[in-house]
């Protein structure tokens, strides 16, 4: 059985602020993109920092942090869909760099807003089979280097940043039960549109890589607002639970208005529903495990601490899960 032993995380020096943008887009002032948005600033990779960097940074902050024998690790997950390569896996990379025994199995996959569910089920599936005891679930994402100069929506929104999530052998099962669901009708929505089916994306310098990223924000929206109370609603019956029963909602940190109208949707108290972006933006697969370690750093995270995670996003795809710390 599978417990969330250990979390940290890691974000890029450069700081791209709301009054940098708003002098780009006068049309609108920081406080409007803050209000929008529920976020202040967000964290920008540099020209020459990459996915396997900055999960390589957030692995030896975490070895730092923590008293881990990195010898012990045996299995790595990475999820990101900003690889440093098509091939290898950026996995492989990272388990060189951290000093990971070869021994441990490595492998990517590629996911986003939902990520952060979809790792913690496969990850809990290794150790609750035997095949892995103390699993490195890594998520990592450098989305701003697929978003144009001129896409002012999206340079609001995003941020790069790594997390570590140490998942370990437990006595009791504290991750689950899951719900999921996909619907690859509307991949459009928001999608990397320069890819292996536009070659040309291969040749073009990261920084130079004008408008790669689309989002519909429309769509997604009313994706979020249509899916996300029938996820919830999936899990607490799955786990025989109720509404109450749930200690903190957190779920993927998309914007801080998408996240309020859901909460009202779902008759959820503000004290029990986790918005936690403001200096960081949209992290992606990152943004969960990052609002659960400031969570611990404010002693929310007891032994018993129930919470109920969510993403929803990319692919479409959604997943929610309850863990109990």
């Amino acid at each position: 059985m599978a417990q969330i032993e250990k979390i940290d995380f890691f974000l890029p020096s450069r700081n791209l602020h709301n009054d940098e943008i708003a002098k780009k887009f006068p049309d609108w002032s920081a406080e409007k993109i803050a209000k929008k948005t529920g976020i202040r600033t967000r964290h920008i990779s540099g020209e020459n920092e990459f996915v396997s960097d900055l999960a390589v940074s957030a692995g030896e902050k975490f070895f730092k942090a923590n008293d881990i024998n990195r010898d012990d690790i045996d299995f790595i997950l990475l999820c990101t869909q900003s690889p440093d390569y098509p091939f290898p896996a950026t996995a492989c990379i990272v388990q060189d760099r951290l000093k990971i025994p070869t021994s441990a199995g490595a492998l990517d996959y590629n996911l986003g807003c939902s990520g952060y569910i979809y790792g913690l089920a496969i990850a809990r599936s290794l150790v609750d089979t035997g095949i892995a005891r103390n699993l490195l679930l890594i998520t990592s994402e450098t989305i701003t280097k697929y978003i144009g100069e001129n896409d002012k929506g999206n340079q609001t929104l995003f941020g790069d940043a790594a997390a570590v999530t140490l998942v370990t052998e437990s006595e009791r099962q504290s991750i689950g039960p899951f719900v999921f669901g996909t619907n690859g009708g509307g991949m459009n929505s928001i999608i990397a549109k320069k890819g292996m089916r536009g070659h040309q994306f291969a040749e073009i310098p990261y920084n130079k890589r004008e408008g790669a990223l689309s989002m519909n924000g429309p769509e997604v929206f009313q994706f979020s607002l249509s899916v996300v109370p029938t996820l919830i609603k999936g899990v607490l019956d799955k786990a025989g639970l109720e509404n109450s029963d749930i200690d903190y909602f957190v779920f993927h940190q998309a914007n801080a208005y998408m996240l309020t109208q859901i909460r009202r949707r779902l008759g959820i108290e503000k004290d029990r529903f986790i918005i936690d972006m403001a200096d960081v933006g949209n992290t992606v697969a990152s943004s969960i495990p990052i609002a659960l370690d400031n969570m611990r750093s404010r002693n929310q995270l007891n032994s018993g601490t129930q919470v109920l995670l969510a993403g929803f996003g990319v692919g479409l795809s959604w997943g929610a899960c309850i863990v109990k710390f």
